[in-house]
């Protein structure tokens, strides 16, 4: 009998890439003529996976998340991969968001990636690993088209495909 071939459907995200987007949009805000003396900071904790961005108003809060938006698009990151929770007013009249970056694939999310793939009714094996997705198949080509369909499907997160056997 032949052996099973599989791949593995993930939701990771580079935290070195991310703290090297907050640094260059630290700079870039820093010395940008419309947001230099704003008093506006990006931080990034490592170990919660959380932005914060805080500025002395709504609208120029919005302005370095566009900065940082940027920087993380030039290096790659998908920007669902942040999910940004509501502003919240800081000391001083100044505003505070924090953006938790995704690790891993929600249950509910997981979910529905398997509904999704298992509807379209090909010879495979989908179970759900923790926040991983393993899927596999006697085929190749059934591999392949499981594939194409997630990346062409939109579940609100960065999906990457890994151990592809």
């Amino acid at each position: 009998m032949a052996k099973d071939n599989s791949f593995d459907i993930v939701s990771e995200v580079d935290l070195q890439e991310v703290d090297n987007a907050v640094q260059q949009a630290s700079k870039e805000i820093a010395q940008r003529y419309d947001l230099k003396d704003t008093k506006s900071s990006i931080a990034l904790d490592k170990t919660n996976s959380t932005i914060t961005v805080a500025a002395p108003d709504d609208f120029v809060e919005k302005s370095v998340r566009d900065v940082l938006a940027s920087k993380l698009i030039s290096r790659k990151i998908d920007l669902k991969a942040i999910t940004w929770g509501k502003p919240e007013t800081a000391s001083g009249g100044s505003v505070r968001v924090v953006g938790a970056i995704v690790a891993g694939i929600p249950a509910e999310t997981a979910r529905a990636i398997n509904k999704a793939i298992r509807d379209n009714k090909w010879k495979i094996k989908v179970t759900i690993e923790g926040d991983k997705i393993r899927v596999s198949a006697a085929k190749r080509d059934d591999l392949q088209a499981v594939i194409a369909f997630v990346k062409a499907e939109d579940f609100g997160i960065p999906l990457q495909f890994t151990n592809y056997r």
